[in-house]
């Protein structure tokens, strides 16, 4: 009988020392992962330059902005618009213009203008982005 409770005991501490293990792993998970905050164009463009470098971004794509042959388009917030340079990414499926679409990618300035070099395009169920009543 000793040799069984001894068993059952040692087996009690092996579960006991994964949980805590696991419990561990799971709270530097949470720490460690930065929550990635999605801004809007109007946000931005109103002081560009404290966004400048890695960006995610949410906006309109302008009706008849989309140029495939330059592989751009321009977003619009409520009242700026900031061009975006797709030529390191793919347009995903459900992009169109007068679309809502968020983007991750680099806001540079260039030539006289800020652009967004976009990394990731992504589009998704309007009803997500727009403000409940």
């Amino acid at each position: 009988m000793t040799g069984s409770s001894s068993f059952s005991l040692s087996r009690k501490r092996r579960l006991l020392i994964v949980g805590f293990s696991m419990a561990v792993l799971l709270i530097l998970m949470f720490v460690s992962i930065e929550p990635e905050v999605q801004h809007s164009i109007d946000e931005v463009m109103d002081d560009p330059g404290a966004f400048e470098g890695q960006l995610h971004v949410r906006g309109e794509v302008m009706i008849g902005s989309l140029d495939t042959e330059n592989f751009s388009f321009s977003i619009t917030g409520l009242t700026h618009v900031l061009h975006v340079d797709y030529s390191s990414t793919v347009i995903p499926d459900g992009f169109d213009e007068g679309n809502m679409i968020a983007i991750k990618g680099d806001l540079q300035y260039l030539d006289g203008y800020w652009q967004l070099e976009a990394h990731e395009i992504q589009t998704g169920c309007p009803s997500k982005y727009e403000a409940s009543s």
